[in-house]
């Protein structure tokens, strides 16, 4: 029996944090003896085109199974296109552990880089995965050399997933079941760390009970069914949902990170009330009532404090006039695919359970408000800068984690070209997506066509509904991915 390497020990701790792959392009050096241990291991290692969307499939597959995702860079021009990865990785509190080869510098923006040396290679690759899961959650910077990672060494039982949270302090739940108690007309906001399924459960029970209209940031979409009547929409920038937030007495805001809101929101005198695993951080965000806890534990802790409380008093009708308006009207001329109608009859078509990702683009808005999600993780998008390029990655690693599951892709002619590499990954683990590129002004719908099939992915132009509904048809029979460019 060869004797366990450093590469080993890492790949452990990796397998003990709950990291269900690794992602990577073909490299040499430690990625190769990384990529061996973790074969040994029975972990699973996936190869990307390029490191940027190598870190995107980690950075999705961490937040679709709480756990850090891993991706591999190669020196020199590896961590420099990874860069791109990392950074959406940070903005979206994506748990993620980039190992690298030789990069003796921090990369920048990670909550930290660790140094691997043989003796402490089981203290770092666990000190890693506690870091990147530690709320807000990010990436960690993880260096292995290569002359390090094929050195003998001893591997250790050490915790690779932080201590839970303590409950929260009895005094504040106590001041805040009082200001709940006190609303006549609660506002729920919920953002990036609400999205757990026990979270979910119970910001239903609470928003049923009280009750109370609940709006969602792009990154918290599904936490609570899009057809619920308590459902409004998502958050946006100077929206229709200034109205609500005007008659809000209270805005309770559960996992909503600073990065997620602008301080317009908040021009409102309704008290903020912050329930939340992390503190509140930003001037903009002073909570009347900082909560720091468990989310789910929280609520439950909360419920026996709002027994007898009188009912909100918000009106049905129109909460409902409301939420017709946060929803985009169909656009267009009739018989033509406009975002809002194509986004809505691929959700038609498809599965439940189906998930969406979503590149970043003049259609975003549109087409994140006519998808309906109706459970956390089912609808993927991204904070980070040059977001275009990220929906196909996130759409691999989305089927990854649930390989019995169909995923749609919405992109644009600008998104398409950024993640065009990715297409040969796709087909070779024979991924079920369906790519809808939408007008954005960057691209022809031929021309879109023609690259798509260059890569022997079946491909169709729609120009109108009813061919975007035929062409879709046949794209959801298809074993692996298909191309539809729709454009009206």
């Amino acid at each position: 029996m060869s004797p366990t390497t450093v590469a080993d020990v890492v790949v452990d701790g990796l397998h003990r944090a709950g990291t269900p792959r690794i992602f990577g392009v073909p490299g040499r050096g430690a990625q190769l003896l990384l990529v061996e241990a973790a074969r040994r291991r029975g972990l699973s290692v996936v190869l990307a085109h390029d490191e940027a969307a190598a870190c995107v499939m980690a950075a999705v597959t961490g937040d679709l199974v709480s756990a850090p995702g891993a991706a591999l860079a190669a020196p020199g021009p590896g961590v420099a296109a990874a860069a791109t990865g990392v950074a959406r990785a940070i903005l979206d509190r994506s748990p993620m552990i980039l190992v690298t080869d030789r990069h003796p510098e921090n990369v920048h923006g990670c909550k930290a880089s660790l140094f691997v040396q043989a003796a402490s290679a089981s203290h770092w690759t666990a000190h890693a995965g506690q870091l990147a899961m530690t709320e807000p959650r990010g990436p960690v910077h993880l260096d292995v050399p290569a002359e390090v990672a094929g050195a003998p060494a001893v591997p250790l039982a050490t915790a690779s997933r932080p201590e839970p949270l303590p409950p929260p302090d009895p005094r504040v739940l106590d001041e805040a079941g009082r200001l709940l108690a006190g609303a006549s007309r609660p506002v729920l906001i919920a953002g990036l760390q609400c999205r757990s399924a026990t979270d979910a459960q119970w910001l239903r029970a609470l928003a049923e009970a009280l009750p109370a209209p609940v709006l969602v940031t792009l990154r918290a979409k599904g936490i609570l069914p899009d057809p619920h009547p308590l459902m409004l929409g998502v958050l946006t920038a100077g929206g229709a949902e200034a109205e609500l937030l005007g008659r809000a007495d209270l805005i309770v805001a559960l996992g909503l990170d600073a990065i997620e809101a602008s301080p317009a929101f908040w021009m409102t005198t309704a008290p903020l009330l912050h329930l939340a695993p992390s503190p509140a951080t930003g001037e903009w965000h002073r909570p009347v009532v900082p909560v720091v806890g468990e989310i789910a534990l929280t609520i439950e802790e909360l419920a026996p404090r709002l027994r007898g409380r009188a009912r909100a008093d918000w009106d049905v009708a129109e909460l409902d006039r409301l939420k017709r308006a946060l929803r985009p009207l169909q656009g267009g001329a009739a018989g033509r695919p406009g975002p809002e109608r194509v986004t809505r009859l691929a959700r038609e078509a498809t599965p439940a359970g189906t998930i969406a990702a979503l590149d970043a683009g003049p259609y975003a808005a549109a087409v994140a408000a006519s998808w309906d999600a109706v459970a956390p993780g089912e609808f993927l998008a991204s904070y980070g800068p040059a977001t275009t390029g990220f929906a196909l990655p996130a759409a691999i690693a989305a089927h990854l984690v649930h390989p019995e599951r169909r995923v749609v892709c919405f992109t644009g002619g600008e998104g398409f070209l950024a993640a065009l590499s990715e297409l040969p990954t796709a087909t070779r683990l024979r991924a079920p997506i369906v790519v809808i590129a939408l007008a954005d002004g960057s691209f022809d719908a031929p021309e879109v066509v023609r690259v798509g099939q260059r890569f022997d992915v079946p491909s169709a132009a729609a120009d109108s509904e009813a061919a975007f509904a035929q062409a879709l048809t046949k794209a959801l029979r298809t074993d692996g991915p298909a191309l539809i460019a729709a454009w009206p």
